[in-house]
C-alpha cells in the first residue's frame, strides 16, 4: 500500500498534512482497514488543545472502538462535520474526505513524525 508522499505520519496511523501553520489531520489506510466499516466519530471541539500521542477523539467501528491520537500539537481550528452524518468517508477516502481535524500548530509541529518512506517501513516492520 502506497502512502501519499505529501504527509507526515505517527506510529499510531495518523496522518498530517501541513500547509503553512495548519495541520490537516486523519487516520492511515492501514488504519480504517483495521478498524472496519466507521460507524460513529467523536471528534474535539473547535478550540480544545491537542498534544502529540494524547487522544484527541474516538472512531467507532462495526469491530471496536479506537481512540484518534493527534499527531501535532497546537488548537482544533476546525473539525469535519461531515462525518457526523457520513462516517463512511474515513472508510472511503481516508486521505481525502475522510480526515477528521484540522489544527494551528506551533513551530516544529512535525517533529517525530515519519514521511511516507519511513511509515511504508514501519509497517512493514510490525508485519503489517
Amino acid at each position: 500500500m502506497t502512502q501519499p508522499a505529501d504527509r507526515m505520519y505517527s506510529r499510531t496511523h495518523e496522518w498530517a498534512l501541513l500547509a503553512g501553520d495548519v495541520v490537516t489531520v486523519g487516520i492511515t489506510q492501514f488504519a480504517q482497514e483495521q478498524l472496519g466499516d466507521v460507524v460513529f466519530v467523536e471528534l474535539p471541539a473547535v478550540g480544545a488543545a491537542v498534544a502529540p500521542g494524547k487522544a484527541a477523539g474516538n472512531i467507532e467501528s462495526v469491530k471496536a472502538v479506537s481512540e484518534v491520537f493527534s499527531p501535532v500539537a497546537g488548537e482544533v481550528i476546525e473539525v469535519n462535520t461531515a462525518l457526523e452524518g457520513h462516517p463512511e468517508l474515513i472508510n472511503k477516502e481516508p486521505f481525502g474526505e475522510g480526515w477528521l481535524m484540522r489544527v494551528r500548530v506551533v513551530a516544529g509541529a512535525a517533529a517525530g513524525l515519519m514521511d511516507a518512506a519511513a511509515y511504508e517501513t514501519f509497517l512493514a516492520e510490525e508485519g503489517h
